[in-house]
């Protein structure tokens, strides 16, 4: 397995449990609705969301699909799923649910896609180039700095977000595919406030805090510093304790339809 400088495995973290908690829980019930992390420099935020990455479960796509729709829901297909369709059976694969990061400079051409006008006008083609809502479909989108994001493309993703839906449209040329994800954030609060209409799509909010245990704080660096000199055998000290958490949320998510909460419970 490749590893890169955001592979620290999420077991590997030390404390911030209700923080992994929440991210664990969206992996399980996306309808929760994501979830923002505040907190100040250096408590995890980032590397927690990364590392989540590695324990997220397959899923069942439609095989050369940009938009990864899955193959048993046709209401939810993009149009060019649903010509295929008309054709015969749609092939269908796995893959793993990712972590999709959206940029903090990132464009709105980056965001929402790009259409090739001159396709369109002279050919009467929609050539449209995905964008980073195309890739976060049935995906997390994380936003660092969330707080930081321009005005504009937070309101684009308020509109996705709401509709489950992103439509692109250039010079009387329209294009829409589906954009359904789970929205988690971080920022520091330091650095700014959120905006009211973005903080009311995160599903859960956790406030994290520098760890100040000094024996969580020594057990952290010594942690580090292994994983510094040799990523890939730390991993592996880790392998068992991820496959682990990786199995759990998959036996979640396969047991989650079959929950049923008592009247006791829903009067909390």
């Amino acid at each position: 397995m490749a590893l890169d400088r955001y592979s620290y495995p999420f077991t590997a973290i030390v404390g911030q449990d209700e923080m992994k908690m929440a991210l664990v829980l969206n992996a399980i019930n996306p309808t929760i609705g994501g979830v923002l992390i505040r907190g100040e420099k250096g408590t995890g935020k980032s590397t927690a969301v990364r590392a989540l990455a590695r324990l997220l479960p397959e899923q069942k796509v439609v095989e050369g699909c940009h938009f990864g729709c899955h193959p048993d829901d046709p209401e939810d297909w993009c149009l060019d799923c649903r010509e295929r369709a008309a054709g015969g059976a749609l092939p269908t694969t796995t893959r793993r649910m990712r972590v999709v990061e959206l940029p903090i400079n990132a464009s709105e051409d980056r965001v929402v896609g790009t259409i090739d006008l001159e396709a369109a006008l002279k050919e009467g083609s929609r050539r449209f180039e995905p964008g980073v809502l195309a890739e976060a479909n049935r995906n997390i989108l994380y936003v660092d700095e969330v707080n930081l994001l321009d005005d504009h493309i937070v309101d684009v993703l308020l509109d996705a977000a709401a509709m489950g839906i992103n439509t692109v449209e250039r010079e009387g040329v329209s294009v829409s595919h589906p954009s359904r994800f789970i929205l988690v954030g971080t920022m520091n609060p330091e650095e700014g406030e959120l905006r009211p209409q973005l903080l009311d799509r995160f599903g859960l909010c956790v406030d994290v805090e520098g760890i100040r245990d000094l024996d969580k704080r020594v057990a952290i660096v010594e942690k580090r510093a292994v994983w510094e000199d040799d990523p890939n055998l730390f991993y592996q000290q880790h392998a068992e304790s991820e496959q682990q958490v990786r199995s759990q949320i998959a036996e979640a998510i396969a047991t989650f339809p079959e929950v049923t909460l008592p009247r006791e419970i829903l009067r909390l």
